[in-house]
Formats: structure tokens, sequence, C-alpha cells
């Protein structure tokens, strides 16, 4: 019997995986679709993640981060965030903190692939791909798993990181709660005509936010965005020749990174809050997208779930020392307590924040940009919300 079964390698799971693994345990990593594992500098991926310095931290402790650096990652060292209905406005900077960044933009491939390359190294990681889980039960101490392939397989913990979409979270009769938006996002990679300047801009508009990401490619010139609007704008904008989708995409920022002269691989997905109402059972754990999903306004989707995997770590490796299950009841339940109620309060901070952002009502327009404004200038105040979103507090 294996110690460990992670099914999904996703950039939480593969986390999970080799974390687990270089705790001497061994590890079993099931995942659905065969990966792309080779890097191509001339090809940007248009999902990226905006990683906190602590999602930084979990990355080289766990031997990665070198590895993405040579690939591609990109530090950012100011945010300026502005209302579109008003003069409220808030800049941040890591020079105010004494950080040397607030963060890095990381496409979410490279990530991906030097966490891949890491357990290909690992002896103690079997990889099982393409394959998926059809069936879920625990007998004794162990949690078994069966897969498409007609293969049985064993462990005292199965962690489940198999998205918001979770198969195995329905197996388990985990039910969810939540609500899709009235919002779809549109990622694209573009160029900007003045340079990002090392900062992400984000102007918040009543049919939502729009935000560009900073990529290390091209100077300064290329930006990750996402664009979140109305279902029937975005399909809009998908649809538009570029030089028309340009000129939507500089009027809707202000011009506030110049002209945007060209863009690529424009995709549309829907956006929506889903939340498992427990995150365990006996022997099986949820983490990542299969626990919680997040409105991206923040871009705090794969932090969420990095911070429970530094969770999930130090409590196995406790039990380990202590020479308890790592799948029992006690030690998962720990788990849960110390993620969901983080979970939940950034995913109801952010559902707020959205729904604040696009009220057209015009006190909360007179209010909300005041707050922004007052923020700004109360130093104490705005270290803690950007020290909290860094992951340092």
């Amino acid at each position: 019997m294996n110690d460990v079964i992670v099914i999904g390698a996703g950039m939480v799971g593969s986390a999970a995986a080799l974390g687990l693994a270089r705790q001497g345990l061994s590890v079993i990593l099931v995942e659905a679709f065969e990966p792309n594992t080779l890097f191509q500098p001339e090809a940007v991926d248009n999902r990226v993640s905006a990683l906190t310095r602590a999602s930084e931290k979990l990355l080289v402790d766990l031997g990665v981060w070198a590895e993405m650096q040579a690939m591609r990652v990109m530090p950012y060292s100011d945010m300026h965030v502005w209302d579109a209905e008003g003069q409220g406005s808030i800049h941040f900077d890591a020079a105010e903190l004494a950080e040397p960044s607030l963060g890095h933009i990381v496409e979410n491939h490279v990530t991906q692939l030097a966490l891949w390359h890491a357990m290909q190294q690992m002896k103690n990681i079997q990889i099982i791909c393409p394959d998926a889980v059809v069936a879920v039960d625990r007998k004794a101490d162990v949690s078994m798993v069966t897969l498409k392939s007609g293969q049985q397989l064993g462990a005292s913990l199965v962690v489940v990181a198999d998205g918001k979409n979770s198969v195995v979270r329905d197996l388990l009769g985990i039910e969810t709660q939540g609500w899709l938006y009235d919002q779809h996002a549109l990622v694209a990679t573009v160029k900007t005509g003045a340079g990002h300047r090392n900062t992400a801009w984000q102007r918040f508009m009543p049919e939502g936010p729009l935000a560009f990401l900073p990529l290390g490619i091209d100077g300064d010139k290329s930006c990750s965005i996402v664009w979140s609007t109305t279902p029937e704008k975005a399909e809009q904008l998908q649809l538009m020749a570029d030089a028309q989708f340009c000129a939507a995409l500089t009027l809707a920022s202000e011009g506030r990174l110049g002209e945007i002269t060209a863009v690529e691989s424009r995709a549309v997905f829907p956006l929506e809050l889903k939340h498992a109402t427990t995150y365990i059972r006996e022997g099986y754990v949820l983490v990542g997208d299969a626990a919680h999903a997040i409105h991206p306004l923040a871009g705090q989707g794969v932090n969420l779930g990095f911070q429970d995997i530094e969770a999930l770590l130090s409590l196995v490796s406790q039990a380990g020392q202590q020479g308890r299950d790592i799948g029992s009841w006690r030690i998962l339940r720990q788990f849960e307590r110390q993620r969901k109620g983080a979970n939940m309060t950034m995913l109801a901070a952010m559902d707020v924040f959205k729904r604040l952002f696009s009220n057209r009502f015009k006190p909360v327009s007179v209010i909300r940009n005041a707050g922004l404004s007052m923020v700004d200038n109360l130093g104490p105040i705005k270290h803690f919300f950007v020290r909290y979103a860094m992951g340092l507090d």
C-alpha cells in the first residue's frame, strides 16, 4: 500500500505530490490528461497567475523556483487600481514595504512544467497518466480509488486536486455551495505602446474589472489581460477583429499603457464562486479549486491552493513524526479548521468587492471612490492590506 494518492496534476496537485514525496512518503499521482512537457520560449500561455511572496516561498522550498526563473517569471513592484466611475484610486509600491517585489506574474504552464520536471526526478512518485478515477471507497484504514483503466489503488490518504468540477468530490458525496456570476472573463496576451513599467494595472468598471498583468517578454511591452465583463460582451470581444479589439482595449484602459498594438490567444471562460461544504472525508482531503473556486479579480485562486498545500504538508509532517495515521479524521479535521475559515474569508471578500465595484448606484460610487482614496492615504492600513494579499501576514 502507498502512503498517498494525489488526484490531479495541476499546479496545486503537483505541489502536493512533490511536497509529500520530499517528506519521504510514497506517492501515486493520477492525471487524466497528458501534459505538454516542453518549454517553448516563443509560446506564451494566456493563463497566468499572480503568485504571492508566500507562494514563491513554497515553490522555493519545493525546489522548483530556480527552474521557473530560468524559463520566465516577471516580478512586479507596483500596482495601480482605479475606479472608472470617479477619481478614486490606490497605488501599492513594494519599496514602501522594503520588499523587492509585490509578487510575480507567471504563466501557469511555467509553474506546471517546473513541478512536473521535479516530480519526474523523484523515485518515490509514480505517475499514472492518462487515467481517471471512476470509484472511491474506504476499507478499514485504507482509502481506495478505482481507475478507468481498471486499476485499483490504495493509500492512507487521497489528496483530491482535480479542479472546480471535481469528479472525485462528487464521488465522495461532498456538496458545494455558490453561484455563477453574471460575468465571463476574457484572457489574452497583448502588446502595449507605453509598456507596463513592472506594474500590475486594474481598472474597475461597472461590467467588471480589467487587469493588465506584466509579462517578461518583449522588454516591458507585453501583458496578459483578464477582462471580466458580461457574457454577451465577452463573446463580442472574442469575435472582434484584432484591430477592433485593440482599439476597444485601449479605450477601456483609458490609454494608461499607451495604445494596444497587438493581441494573441483570446479565450473566454465563465466566472463563479464555489465552495465545498466540507473539505474532508476519512482518508480523503480536498485542496485547491476542488475545495474552493474564487472570482479572479485579486488573483488569489492558485495562491489559496498553495496555502492549502503548505498547511497539509505541515500537518502530515507532524503526524509522521508522532507516528499517527496521516489519513485519520483527527489530522484532516485540523487541516479543515486551518484552511476553511481563511478560504471563506477570502471568497467572501472577493464577492463583496465584485458586487461593490459593479454597483452603479451613485451614493455607492461616491463612497467607493472616497474609500479607495482614503486607504491610499492611510499608510498603515494600506500596508496591512497589501501584506495580507502578499501572504506575508
